[in-house]
C-alpha cells in the first residue's frame, strides 16, 4: 500500500472505517518511528491502508483514537487502538503469524529485547549531533560517544558472525534499528561508521531487503525535508 496520500490536519475529515481484513496505520511519511511499523507491514505481506497525520496540527477526530497524538498508531476494523511502534510491530508479529520476526526461543527473543533497549540509548545522538552542529556548538564529544555505541552493535555482530542481527536473515530488530541508519547520510553522520566493518556491511545488507526499499525516501527528499523540519515548518508533504 503506498504512503502517497497527503497528511490530514485540524478541521480534516475523519477517515472511514477500517476495510474488514485490513489494518490502518496512522503515520507520517517521514518518521522514523512509524518506517519501523511500515518495514513489519511490508516485511509480513499485511493488506492495509495508511493514513498520513499534520502532527504539528492534528485532526481532534484523531486525538480522540489517541490521545498522546503518537504515530505510528494502528487501528484495527473493530476500532482497536495501538500505539507506540515496538508494541504495533509486536501485535502485528503476533495478529499476523505467518512469516514470524520476534524469535520463538524465549532467550533470542529476551536478546532482542535487551538490544532494542540498549539502542534506545542511542537514538537521541541522531537528533542531539545535528540539532548542535545548527546551534554552531562544537560536537566532538557526541560524535566520539556515538562512534562508541556504534562500535559496540559492530562487536555484537564480530560475535554472532551473522549478516543481521538475529542471524542470517532479516529479524525484528534489524527492522526496529534500521531508520536510523537510512538517515545517517542526510544527518552527515556517515562517517561515524568508518571504524565498524560489520555494522557497515549489515547496512549493505539491509538495503537490498524489498521491504526497506519500499518504504525508504532518497537522501535528496529526506535532506529537503529535514530543513524545513529544523527550520520549525516541517513540509510533512513535501515530495508529493
Amino acid at each position: 500500500m503506498s504512503a502517497s496520500q497527503k497528511c490530514l490536519g485540524k478541521g480534516s475529515a475523519a477517515p472511514g472505517p477500517v476495510p474488514k481484513d485490513h489494518i490502518r496505520l496512522y503515520s507520517m511519511r517521514f518518521c522514523p518511528f512509524a518506517q519501523r511499523t511500515r518495514l513489519v507491514l511490508s516485511a509480513k505481506g499485511i493488506k492495509h491502508d495508511i493514513v498520513n497525520i499534520n502532527l504539528k496540527d492534528k485532526p481532534d477526530w484523531f486525538l480522540a483514537k489517541n490521545p498522546f497524538g503518537l504515530v505510528p498508531t494502528l487501528e484495527t476494523p473493530s476500532g482497536q487502538v495501538i500505539y507506540e511502534s515496538p508494541i504495533t510491530c509486536e501485535y502485528l508479529d503476533e495478529v499476523y503469524p505467518e512469516k514470524k520476526l520476534i524469535p520463538s526461543d524465549p532467550f533470542e527473543r529476551a536478546q532482542q529485547k535487551m538490544m532494542l533497549e540498549n539502542f534506545s540509548k542511542v537514538i537521541p545522538f541522531f537528533y542531539k549531533i545535528p540539532m548542535g552542529r545548527k546551534n554552531g556548538e562544537d560536537v566532538s564529544a557526541l560524535e566520539t560517544e556515538l562512534k562508541d555505541k556504534l562500535s559496540k552493535l559492530n562487536e555484537t555482530l564480530v560475535n554472532k558472525k551473522t549478516k543481521f542481527y538475529g542471524g542470517n536473515s532479516i529479524t525484528m530488530i534489524d527492522y526496529m534499528m534500521w531508520p536510523w541508519f537510512e538517515r545517517m547520510e542526510m544527518l552527515d553522520l556517515k562517517h561515524c561508521l568508518e571504524n565498524t566493518p560489520e555494522l557497515k556491511k549489515w547496512t549493505e545488507c539491509m538495503l537490498e531487503d524489498p521491504s526497506v526499499k519500499a518504504t525508504m525516501f532518497s537522501t535528496d527528499t529526506y535532506k529537503a525535508f529535514y530543513k524545513t523540519y529544523m527550520d520549525g515548518n516541517p513540509n510533512y508533504d513535501y515530495g508529493i
